[in-house]
């Protein structure tokens, strides 16, 4: 059985549980989950350890509890817009060099660790919105740093990169906001489903 662990901030929790790996919550990691399922029974294991308001330093502080100890064959890993928003509300963000360099040892650990994993890195993405708009000049340009590096560590560690602001840009050209985001950062329903498609798209790619 093929086991895939969810693993970022509160766009990936969406309200999982905490106390068991049943409930993946409410966002992509049970769309996903439904449709594997229904379309291979008894093939994958799915496991959603997100934790809402995580940044690239929190994810790297429990590498080994909630990433290597639980040896998934394919690692899906959505961060990145918390490093920019927690400098904006509370001066408490995590700046891109330091950013790269700590999800670079993320998951050079992890490679170390599982040589046979296989990983999908979904870029940060930000919507002009209520949480957004003010400071959106910081916003945009940030987040799409933090993207960019996904993408740059993700050809580095032989990573499939989905590039999600570039997902939810066209879906805005299709309906504006707020319909794709509640605020600029957590997806609506119809959000969800853009990160759903978008990673069902790279899973092809390397199941």
């Amino acid at each position: 059985m093929t086991k895939i662990l969810f693993q970022g901030d509160s766009i990936t929790d969406c309200g999982r549980s905490r106390d068991h790996d049943g409930f993946k919550g409410n966002g992509y990691p049970l769309r996903i989950t439904g449709e594997l399922n229904f379309e291979h029974p008894g093939e994958y294991e799915f496991i959603n350890r997100a934790i809402s308001g995580n940044r690239i330093v929190d994810l790297y502080a429990r590498i080994k509890a909630d990433f290597i100890n639980l040896k998934p064959d394919v690692l899906s890993i959505h961060i990145g817009v918390n490093d920019v928003w927690h400098e904006v509300e509370m001066q408490n963000g995590v700046d891109a060099e330091k950013f790269e360099k700590i999800y670079d040892m993320l998951l050079s650990e992890i490679k170390e660790a599982l040589p046979e994993i296989k990983i999908i890195l979904l870029g940060a993405f930000v919507t002009k919105g209520r949480a957004t708009e003010a400071a959106w000049d910081v916003f945009r340009p940030e987040t799409k740093k933090r993207a960019e590096i996904a993408k740059k560590l993700a050809e580095k560690h032989g990573c499939v990169f989905v590039d999600l602001q570039s997902e939810f840009d066209k879906a805005i050209e299709r309906h504006p906001e707020p319909y794709w985001t509640n605020e600029g950062v957590h997806p609506t329903e119809a959000g969800h489903e853009i990160i759903k498609r978008a990673w069902m798209k790279a899973f092809e790619e390397i199941k």
